[in-house]
């Protein structure tokens, strides 16, 4: 472990979040210990208390900055002209079923892998994330109301109303492919999807 070097780096916290984010992402909140996050950033316990007064502030830190993340994608996505609102809509849904997918950590959904294990747990960690929620229904009504301006979402009913419905079927879509260990239930979420919007 590197401590000169570590210490001396301007970004450490910022590099403390980045290795516990797939380490957490993983294993889970609580069974991930603070040891392993400090090998894995090679930083002395004294450096992660000097960003963090304790884990559980560590993990709201870590939703922020997956929040800040997921956010930006979500602009970026806003920000292609080149696409209708139901094109954009869809992006995001066929991006989450790519970020379920495979090994890579780093890429699943910490609000599916976190909430239900620390909701009960940590009620600064859950306001996070509900918070963080709220965000992203937002940014979701927002493609629907576009698709509902140019023709592309049939259909008519309040797209704020239409984003929480979508949004909790795929939450409990990604909680059943985990279970099934197969994409059927996001297949049946798009198909749900498809005919809820009315795309045409």
């Amino acid at each position: 472990m590197n401590s000169a070097h570590t210490e001396s780096r301007p970004d450490t916290r910022q590099h403390i979040i980045d290795c516990g984010h797939p380490l957490i992402a993983a294993k889970g909140f609580v069974a991930v210990g603070l040891a392993e996050i400090l090998s894995a950033a090679g930083v002395p316990k004294g450096s992660f208390y000097h960003y963090f007064p304790s884990k559980e502030a560590f993990g709201v830190a870590l939703l922020e900055n997956y929040e800040t993340t997921y956010v930006q994608k979500l602009a970026a996505l806003n920000a292609q002209p080149n696409l209708t609102g139901a094109q954009r809509l869809m992006t995001y849904f066929e991006s989450w079923v790519e970020s379920q997918r495979g090994d890579d950590a780093a890429r699943y959904c910490l609000i599916v892998k976190l909430s239900a294990e620390v909701s009960d747990l940590s009620s600064a960690m859950r306001d996070r994330m509900l918070a963080a929620t709220q965000t992203v229904l937002r940014h979701l009504a927002d493609h629907i109301r576009a698709g509902q301006a140019d023709g592309t979402i049939g259909n008519p009913l309040d797209a704020s109303a239409l984003a929480q419905w979508l949004y909790e079927a795929w939450l409990g879509a990604s909680l059943l492919s985990k279970l099934r260990c197969d994409d059927s239930a996001f297949i049946g979420a798009m198909e749900r999807t498809r005919e809820l919007l009315q795309l045409n």
